[in-house]
């Protein structure tokens, strides 16, 4: 395309420049503005970002996705760990949350609850009876032993 000028006004003509090759890529721009390869570029970036996005925010509710499907006892502790990998960016917090949701602790609680109980019971437990304890005679007492006298 040339540029013509008449009177001050100017206007482009369909005729490409004798220097200009007689095939050009599709990725040069037009006259007209239109960049195809801008115009795709701007949309593969923004799907992108958004992807990449979706992406991070799935991947830091996965602790807490485990903990919901395993009914962990540890829900809120894990969400909180979390929101606080997310909102910090300290990854420690995340792996902590993925520790506690992809393991089950042992439970020390209960065994330390049932030797309380025993205790409990056997403190609390009455004495029993002497009537059914065996009667037991005067305890012998051996006369103690001494060395070097006859009897």
């Amino acid at each position: 395309m040339q540029a013509l000028t008449d009177g001050g006004v100017t206007r482009m003509t369909p005729e490409i420049h004798p220097m200009a090759p007689e095939h050009l890529p599709r990725f040069v721009a037009a006259a007209d503005g239109s960049d195809y390869l801008m115009t795709f570029m701007i949309f593969f970036v923004v799907f992108v970002i958004l992807g990449l996005g979706v992406a991070y925010f799935t991947l830091h509710a996965m602790p807490e996705k485990m903990a919901h499907h395993s009914n962990s006892t540890q829900l809120q502790l894990i969400s909180v760990l979390a929101m606080l990998a997310l909102f910090t960016h300290n990854n420690l917090f995340w792996v902590g949350a993925l520790v506690l949701a992809a393991f089950r602790p042992p439970d020390l609680i209960t065994p330390l609850n049932s030797i309380a109980e025993s205790l409990r019971a056997l403190t609390t437990r009455s004495p029993e009876p002497a009537a059914t304890a065996p009667a037991a005679a005067a305890p012998a007492t051996a006369a103690p032993v001494t060395k070097g006298e006859p009897d």
